[in-house]
């Protein structure tokens, strides 16, 4: 659990870094791609749009893709909205679930200050 906190601080860290130098407004994708980019600078492995399949016995039922994915341990959904809203935590929640990740950030670049929420996947 100590190396998830090492890299969900990273993650933080440069999630400001990208608030403070772009602002809100933006459309998700900019904040994806700046966030991406500074997470590969900081020498991280970082997936974007990663897939993700849920199944239902042995069938695939659907299929999402996750913003990020750090080290392939953390899963970090973006968002630009006013507001977090019940369905965004839900959705990040599906998707820990989805993975079987235990951890994972969900970012709002919407507000004038980055809202960031930890989010731990009980299995």
């Amino acid at each position: 659990m100590e190396e998830i906190n090492k890299i969900t601080k990273e993650i933080i860290g440069k999630s400001f870094r990208v608030s403070n130098s772009l602002g809100d407004g933006f459309l998700e994708k900019v904040y994806e791609n700046a966030l991406a980019y500074e997470l590969k600078k900081s020498g991280l492995i970082v997936y974007q749009q990663y897939p993700l399949e849920v199944y239902y016995e042995d069938q695939i039922v659907g299929s999402y893709f996750a913003d990020i994915v750090v080290e392939n341990r953390v899963l970090v959904e973006l968002k630009a909205v006013k507001k977090l809203d019940d369905i965004h935590l839900a959705q990040i929640l599906h998707y820990l679930k989805a993975c079987n990740f235990k951890m994972g950030l969900l970012i709002n670049f919407g507000s004038p200050s980055v809202e960031i929420k930890r989010v731990v996947n009980g299995f």
